[in-house]
């Protein structure tokens, strides 16, 4: 069900990760997926995973929300593994055709879809322990030097906030409509493809109707409170660092730090 996807949603807490100061948390994401890729062998990629996992018990959010936030992305790792699964170097254990199976190529596989895990898992911790309004200050603070440039990064950092919290929203709405299309006796589950494509059509069309609703609804009630944007806006919450802060930002390092010996001193596989 569309409902179980928990992409963009925030769960309140007070767990050490909810704490942190949002710019922190959005360059330490950044940084993480930056380890992630710069990872050549399963030891450097362990460790990687094994901070991820250590963070995730740190923010106390069920390990089956994070799970869910897989969902969305399975498609696409299990297409890259399969690529990655026919596309190795060496000699071939199996070859069936112009399809060959290699130990390159099972561990290009693994190594693929760990890294891609790894990085879903990271965007999520983002998401989960950052409030939206939060998560808008802190990208109005990190794009503050645009303004130099006459770029008005307050409307960006709104935009892409309320797009990101929309998210839930419209795939509920999404979920609501499948539903009421199959009650109608609508064949959704149909395994042909050009009658599962018109099928979908009284489902997206509805979607975008709610969704510029929505939209137009949202602009509305922002004018009626006389919202202007950044410019003369006083802030409740006034970001700052503090020692958590400094913990984080070092502990991350150490982990860099790590994944760069490791790849130093270790073979790729």
């Amino acid at each position: 069900m569309l409902t179980d996807i928990t992409l963009g949603q925030f769960f309140p807490g007070e767990s050490l990760i909810h704490k942190l100061d949002a710019r922190i948390k959005i360059l330490l994401t950044f940084v993480y997926m930056l380890i992630t890729f710069i990872c050549s062998n399963y030891f450097s990629l362990t460790i990687t995973l094994c901070s991820v996992l250590f963070v995730i018990f740190l923010s106390k959010i069920p390990i089956k929300m994070y799970l869910k936030s897989m969902k969305m992305i399975l498609f696409i790792i299990l297409f890259t593994a399969i690529i990655n699964f026919f596309s190795g170097n060496g000699e071939p254990i199996f070859q069936w055709g112009i399809f060959k199976i290699t130990v390159d190529g099972i561990n290009n596989s693994i190594f693929v879809s760990l890294r891609l895990t790894i990085i879903v898992l990271t965007s999520s911790i983002l998401t989960f322990v950052t409030s939206p309004t939060d998560m808008a200050d802190a990208i109005e603070h990190l794009m503050k030097p645009l303004s130099a440039f006459k770029i008005n990064v307050h409307d960006i950092a709104m935009m892409m906030t309320i797009a990101l919290r929309f998210v839930p929203t419209l795939l509920e709405e999404a979920d609501k409509t499948m539903s009421a299309q199959k009650a109608r006796g609508s064949d959704l589950e149909s395994k042909n493809i050009t009658k599962k494509a018109k099928a979908l059509i009284p489902i997206f069309v509805p979607l975008f109707v709610s969704a510029f609703r929505r939209a137009y609804d949202l602009a509305t009630a922002m004018e009626c409170r006389c919202y202007k944007g950044g410019e003369g806006r006083t802030r409740m919450k006034i970001l700052k660092i503090v020692p958590l802060d400094v913990f984080a930002v070092l502990f991350t390092l150490a982990i860099g730090i790590m994944v760069i010996i490791s790849n130093t001193f270790y073979w790729r596989w």
